[in-house]
């Protein structure tokens, strides 16, 4: 396959969704463009988001009316995550009524989404509900500004997060896998941030440059495999999509991560899905044998092993940032 042919692979009309970003991020036509608007609006009626919202209830929820985030990863929480991805919006009214429900059940203290018990966020819940519905469309609601002075307030002092954090005494150590916050900010148009979010933003980009998107601790193998639904693990093509929609791309530390995407592309140009959902870490495994009714089914929509449409266009959107 050349360069031309991977493209025309993801143009097929079969994945409008793929279409739609593929025409968007990588041709750079614009939502004139009668292209685009005839793949944006198949986005609800063929393929992947269409059978996402097939299983949704009238309501505005999936399986069950409670528990948002359960079953893991087929709840509320997941599936419009993954609608977020696949380029729906609220102008899908399945969207927007969904939207406004899930955010009605996760209140966040002072006025934001995202929150569990008594409105306390979490980042990797928070943020990346920041996330999606900037996606979705609502970059204008003041409960998401308002979620994202949150995400900014609970940031280390020195740049990054951590999964848990408290407001009171020392600030808790950081990590890469909190990369919920980068995300939502790359969502985020940039003429909307604050002077607070664009400090907020340059001190964590420099913690995971400093890291060249990998260094921290042992070597941890899932963050080398490239995963979709993205849920709120990370790896390095994560890690490359947040710091180059960030206008990091030309940061020469980020030539491990870059070297590691290019040497995963197949000789027909295009990338494999490496894993759907990650291994847990030994304590999560130990705990779901003996909870088996407890273990996370993934929510998957390509076959691990395989050429990825997602995956990709993830890909060739990172490498048309850095030219």
């Amino acid at each position: 396959m050349s360069g031309r042919e991977t493209i025309a692979w993801l143009l097929e009309e079969e994945q409008p969704s793929i279409r739609y970003l593929a025409l968007t991020q990588l041709l750079r036509k614009k939502e004139s463009d009668p292209e685009v608007r005839k793949a944006k609006a198949a986005i609800p009626r063929v393929g992947w988001a269409a059978e996402l919202l097939a299983r949704r209830d009238p309501a505005g929820w999936w399986v069950r009316d409670r528990g948002w985030l359960e079953p893991r990863f087929l709840g509320t929480h997941w599936n419009m995550l993954a609608l977020a991805d696949l380029g729906a919006t609220r102008d899908i009214p399945e969207v927007e009524r969904s939207a406004e429900y899930w955010m009605g059940r996760s209140p966040l203290a002072g006025g934001g989404v995202g929150g569990f018990g008594k409105g306390k966020g979490h980042h990797c819940y928070t943020a990346n509900m920041a996330r999606g519905l900037i996606r979705l469309g609502f970059e204008d609601d003041p409960r998401v500004r308002k979620t994202l002075e949150w995400v900014v307030q609970t940031a280390h002092p020195k740049g990054g997060w951590t999964c848990r954090f408290s407001t009171a005494g020392p600030a808790p150590s950081r990590t890469l896998d909190a990369w919920e916050g980068l995300g939502a900010f790359a969502a985020y148009p940039r003429s909307k941030w604050t002077g607070p979010m664009k400090g907020c933003v340059e001190r964590a980009a420099e913690y995971y440059l400093e890291r060249e998107l990998h260094l921290q601790g042992d070597r941890y193998e899932p963050w080398y495999r490239f995963h979709w639904p993205v849920h709120y693990y990370y790896d390095l093509l994560v890690g490359l999509d947040c710091l180059t929609a960030l206008g990091y791309g030309n940061d020469r530390r980020l030539g491990y991560a870059l070297e590691l995407l290019r040497q995963k592309r197949r000789p027909d140009g295009r990338w494999n899905l490496d894993a759907v959902q990650v291994d847990p870490d030994p304590e999560s495994a130990e705990w779901f044998a003996k909870h088996p009714e407890k273990r996370p089914t993934p929510l998957t929509f390509e076959a691990a092993g395989r050429p990825s449409k997602m995956i990709t266009l993830r890909a060739l959107t990172v490498l048309s940032r850095i030219g």
